[in-house]
């Protein structure tokens, strides 16, 4: 009779590529029985909806089946749970929410809550449990998106939530289904108070996703999801234009502030191909996405294109190719994210130098050039990029006052010379430090330019 040691070299050759390792090691395999020939199991994965769930699932049958005396392999995919959820309320409509994902945008108009739709719809149709809840009290769009005016909303029988409207499985709301096409004219403590009823009242059930919707902006409504409920992780939308781009620091420095990990960054309208070449035009500029990385050391995880998919039918938009891919990219890079044990660098810093210090890495840059780098509106045009500050004008006695980490991706300064709204992806950190050691001059041993320890690529 096989062994279970048999098994588990098998499934060990399966590879998650999100993690380069193996399931066995990452602890996703459960619950083994060996009966006879039936062999059964559980591959636990990190979200449920996973798109590698049908991947894994043909590998281990095709795997341990090929084993000698395996008749028939049953393998369990399963998601793991996730723990107890802090709320603003004791009896939340939200309590058998499993995860709460916040698509963001800080402008109008870029395809936000196209995007969180196309995201609700895609996993609704994969046969997850899924709500997509409406949060812009003064401009909601789902309404509109599902066609669905006029729809108004029931009440539970005790009349202590409102029931979600359903749509193929998918659930809904929206406070565009209680106050119908007229405008929303409320104040801020009463929107607030809204608010909390459509986080709280409502009878969602168990779910394993909440798409939330959010209100463009960071103002109060944004804050008061933020600290009602304890939302996962976001994604912001923003289009390659660089007004939008701008707005998006103001994204990361609210979900920073209230402790929400961004997942990265959804660029709409990035593209559109020409029917008669197939060739992508960018037609906003290609280096969109790569400004970002530059400016904010967030990545650009989806590109979208200029299409009519994207302003027609839902239905086709949730059916194309479009849709599948990039909810297969936002779900694997959740799960990536929520598996990361990442550790946050210690910073120190002192009248010359700012270090940061991993278990494994150290790295040090002066203050000087870190400033002269920095790539903000104020140092960088933001239109053409052309730089602003005078390098000669930073003073030779330039240091941090203040600094800050910004989620496990960039640092923020405080400079004695008044200036602060500059981000400094870790990556530029180890940019400017391998430059520093290029530059320390010829190589004594070897006469040639360059540092000879082949560390910065210079030889």
């Amino acid at each position: 009779m096989v062994t279970e040691e048999q098994v588990l070299a098998e499934l060990s050759k399966i590879i998650d590529p999100d993690f380069q390792r193996d399931i066995v090691s990452l602890g996703f395999i459960q619950n083994m029985k060996i009966e006879g020939g039936t062999v059964s199991f559980i591959i636990e994965l990190t979200t449920p909806a996973c798109p590698l769930s049908p991947v894994f699932q043909k590998q281990a049958i095709d795997l341990v089946g090929d084993l000698p005396g395996v008749e028939q392999v049953l393998p369990t995919m399963t998601a793991r749970k996730r723990g107890d959820r802090q709320m603003s309320a004791e009896q939340s409509g939200l309590k058998d929410v499993k995860y709460i994902l916040a698509v963001s945008s800080c402008k109008g108009g870029v395809g936000k809550s196209t995007v969180a739709a196309l995201l609700a719809k895609t996993l609704a149709a994969r046969g997850a449990k899924v709500g997509l809840l409406d949060a812009d009290i003064y401009g909601p769009s789902v309404p509109t998106l599902f066609n669905l005016h006029g729809q108004g909303v029931r009440a539970s029988t005790d009349k202590k939530f409102f029931i979600p409207n359903d749509v193929d499985g998918l659930k809904l709301m929206s406070f565009g289904f209680l106050m119908g096409d007229g405008p929303a004219v409320i104040r801020g403590p009463m929107v607030s108070q809204y608010m909390q009823q459509l986080l709280h009242n409502v009878e969602w059930g168990e779910l394993d996703y909440m798409i939330i919707d959010m209100p463009p902006g960071t103002g109060d409504i944004q804050l008061t999801i933020s600290q009602a409920v304890q939302i996962d992780a976001s994604v912001i939308v923003t289009t390659p234009h660089q007004l939008s781009l701008t707005d998006v620091r103001k994204g990361i420095m609210m979900f920073d502030k209230v402790n929400v990990p961004v997942l990265g960054v959804v660029e709409n309208m990035a593209y559109f191909v020409c029917d008669g070449c197939d060739k992508k035009h960018y037609i906003f500029g290609e280096s969109g996405g790569k400004e970002l990385e530059e400016r904010f050391g967030l990545e650009t995880i989806a590109e979208l294109p200029i299409t009519g998919n994207l302003s027609g039918s839902l239905d086709e938009l949730a059916a194309s190719g479009i849709a599948n891919e990039t909810t297969d990219i936002v779900i694997r890079t959740l799960g990536k994210k929520l598996m990361d044990k990442v550790e946050r660098p210690e910073v120190t810093h002192d009248a010359k130098t700012i270090t940061l210090t991993w278990p494994d890495e150290t790295v040090t840059v002066s203050n000087a050039a870190l400033r002269r780098a920095c790539n903000c509106a104020l140092c960088v045009d933001e239109m053409t990029r052309k730089p602003l500050l005078d390098p000669a004008s930073i003073p030779m006695d330039i240091h941090a006052e203040k600094i800050e980490l910004i989620g496990n991706y960039a640092v923020m300064v405080d400079w004695s010379d008044g200036h602060n709204t500059g981000f400094f992806p870790y990556s530029v950190f180890r940019e400017l430090e391998k430059m520093a050691r290029h530059n320390k001059g010829v190589n004594s041993a070897t006469g040639n330019a360059g540092c000879g320890s082949g560390s910065c690529g210079c030889k």
